[in-house]
């Protein structure tokens, strides 16, 4: 079978050919449902919702829509009532990235690159992580799917169920948003860099003295 096969309709899939399904579009469908909710936990929690309802539905699937989209819209569905759910509650979302993310980043990079350089890279992912968090939903969605899981216009179009045009328009300015966000950290940053504190200029004037005097 490939990406988009289903088992013929009408019938249960196996439990061996569900596990493949979710192991081939997890990272999709996580990324999805986590631009929508902003939260780890609850994006996984949503996910494994929508992988139940799908699979209690696999046999009424028809083909009428591509696997993957069809996927991506239950994942959507369950993350939107999970956020409409969330916010009647008034629930707190922090914006504090997992600890575990960090870990994991280092262990994946950690033959390829410096302990330094892996520990840079998280800290760069968090900013931007922390900036696409930022955006607004309608915007945050459309950037994720598009510019972190490439999808396709079409393929984003399908999935929420909104034109092509409105796809580019709202990549277009979650883009714009985005870029203005990282120069204000940018211009924020700038004026800390190679930052001489008190403590550096202390040591460099005591040791200037100290070999003076020895002079």
């Amino acid at each position: 079978m490939n990406e988009n096969q289903m088992p013929a309709p009408a019938l249960q899939p196996s439990r061996a050919d569900f596990e493949r399904i979710m192991r081939q579009y997890n990272q999709r469908l996580f990324r999805v449902a986590r631009s929508i909710l902003r939260d780890d936990a609850d994006a996984e929690d949503a996910l494994q919702d929508a992988y139940v309802q799908a699979y209690r539905k696999l046999g009424d699937f028809r083909g009428d829509a591509e696997l993957s989209t069809w996927l991506t819209r239950i994942v959507i569905n369950q993350a939107l009532m999970r956020a409409r759910k969330r916010r009647r509650d008034h629930t707190v979302v922090s914006f504090v990235p997992q600890a575990t993310d960090t870990a994991a980043l280092e262990v994946a990079d950690d033959t390829a690159e410096s302990p330094s350089d892996a520990t840079l890279r998280a800290e760069v992912r968090k900013v931007l992580e922390s900036r696409i968090d930022a955006l607004p939903e309608v915007f945050r969605t459309v950037f994720v799917m598009r510019e972190v899981e490439e999808m396709t216009a079409r393929e984003t179009a399908d999935a929420l169920g909104i034109p092509d045009a409105t796809v580019r328009t709202r990549l277009f300015r979650a883009r714009a948003l985005l870029r203005e966000a990282l120069e204000r950290d940018m211009d924020a940053a700038r004026g800390g860099v190679y930052g001489f504190d008190g403590a550096r200029c202390d040591r460099i004037v005591a040791a200037v003295l100290a070999r003076l005097q020895l002079a």
